[in-house]
């Protein structure tokens, strides 16, 4: 295993290591079962200490990349989920790729400025109402510690997701609310009960990524609909719904991950209307809604949940840790959605809905994220400001969010940001990611929060400086 590993570059050793393993284990060399280097051998012939070396291979492992065997050391891992993963990528590799992103954005150590992660900084977050919730709640409702949450959902935090909906137009009734675990969980039923291996959907391009592996791993087919600053492009829909019967269209109607974008009327009308005419149903995904300023119709409100499942949570906002999310749609679909999940996770957590439940009842979470709106906003300004001062295109300016979608000028394919950043502490997600078959893109998800700090800045000017 070839390694190169400069001190001069201020990247942590850790990294560096992580890296070169990587490297290695992606290219024709290595092999499932490979014998690595012992951390004692990798250190000396390195001239470094074995602590890195340690924390390097323990998060390879926990990555799923190497195998740890006691007494023997460390070996290139045959990893069934990633075999499975990778079943139906155009590109075999970008399924371990995106996986492994997933886990790094975990695993990167705090030295690293994540501009790419899709995180708010906890010092934006309400830790201290939190806090209050949670110790109300392990106070008044000791149940909730212990015991399994109901099917449907805490019945409290129905009503008041209920009530959020309602407020954007959406007419639904309790029946139709699901409390899910997280927005991803809900995704995940969907699946699960709507689709079966070798059905067609629709999706956005560029898209959420995670999206894209949880559906080819049911060996669903993806067909990629170009997105604009609109939304999905209603004319080039229309043309690919001659080639293709889908059953569903998964799409972030509000402050699209990764572009930011907001679903325009005229677009929506035109959308909901071919979804009548060709008999599928759209999947929106509504998890970035608080964050938006202003609000704006949903495929949902304009379409009352008749082609439409209605997705949201507050991981984005209260807490990631929590996983708290929620879906409405018909009552017969969300019935039958039940099922799934009592098969599948048999509940919720009782305790995380609980909390929820509490920081809505109160009105600690409505001021919380009326606070959190006017940062966001004011970020996303500035994003744009220094972005465009530094020379980079924007694909549109958001109406709020924590995401921009943005290149350099020069620069074909974004993979080579993912290395020139790694030479500032910067770590990205190169733009392919974001495509449903990993096609090249010279674009790159960017999250506001952290585009002035100096690291960021420095490397956005060196990137446009090479176009």
């Amino acid at each position: 295993m070839k390694l190169i590993i400069d001190h001069s570059t201020g990247i942590p050793l850790t990294e560096q290591i992580i890296q070169g393993v990587k490297a290695w284990i992606s290219s024709s060399e290595a092999r499932p079962g490979a014998r690595l280097p012992s951390i004692r051998q990798l250190a000396t012939n390195h001239g470094i200490s074995r602590f890195p070396v340690i924390e390097a291979y323990d998060r390879l492992v926990s990555q799923g990349l190497l195998d740890s065997r006691q007494g023997s050391g460390f070996y290139v891992a045959e990893s069934p989920l990633a075999s499975r993963a990778t079943r139906g990528w155009s590109d075999p590799s970008l399924a371990e790729d995106l996986s492994g992103h997933i886990l790094e954005q975990f695993n990167h150590p705090s030295s690293t400025l994540k501009l790419a992660g899709g995180f708010v900084p906890e010092t934006w977050r309400d830790v201290e109402g939190l806090t209050q919730a949670v110790r109300a709640v392990s106070r008044n409702e000791i149940d909730s510690v212990i015991h399994y949450a109901t099917p449907l959902g805490h019945p409290e935090l129905r009503r008041q997701v209920l009530h959020r909906v309602r407020q954007l137009g959406i007419a639904a009734e309790l029946p139709q609310v699901l409390i899910t675990t997280g927005a991803s969980q809900a995704l995940d039923l969907v699946v699960r009960h709507l689709l079966k291996p070798g059905d067609t959907v629709f999706v956005e391009d560029p898209g959420y990524y995670n999206l894209f592996g949880l559906l080819r791993l049911h060996g669903v087919q993806l067909v990629g609909v170009p997105h604009t600053p609109s939304g999905p492009d209603p004319d080039a829909t229309e043309a690919l719904l001659r080639e293709h019967k889908p059953k569903l269209f998964f799409t972030n109607s509000v402050l699209q991950n990764p572009t930011g974008s907001t679903l325009a009327p005229p677009v929506a009308f035109r959308l909901l209307e071919l979804a009548r005419r060709h008999g599928f149903r759209f999947v929106e995904d509504d998890i970035f809604s608080d964050f938006q300023t202003h609000f704006t119709d949903r495929l949902a409100t304009l379409d009352q949940l008749e082609h439409v499942i209605y997705i949201s949570g507050f991981s984005k906002t209260v807490s990631a840790s929590l996983r708290v999310g929620y879906l409405v749609a018909d009552k017969a679909l969300v019935k039958d959605l039940v099922d799934v999940k009592v098969l599948t996770s048999i509940a919720g957590s009782h305790f995380a809905e609980a909390v929820i439940a509490t920081l809505l009842e109160r009105g600690g979470y409505r001021k919380y994220v009326e606070r959190l709106r006017l940062r966001v906003r004011e970020s996303s300004a500035n994003a744009v400001r220094q972005l465009t001062a530094c020379g980079w295109e924007v694909f549109c300016e958001p109406a709020g969010g924590n995401f921009l979608w943005a290149r350099p000028p020069g620069v074909e394919d974004s993979r080579e940001l993912v290395t020139l950043g790694e030479q500032f502490g910067v770590t990205l997600a190169p733009g392919n990611y974001f495509r449903p078959g990993g096609e090249t893109s010279a674009w790159i998800r960017v999250n506001t929060a952290y585009v002035n700090e100096p690291r960021a800045v420095a490397f956005l000017r060196e990137a446009a400086s090479r176009g």
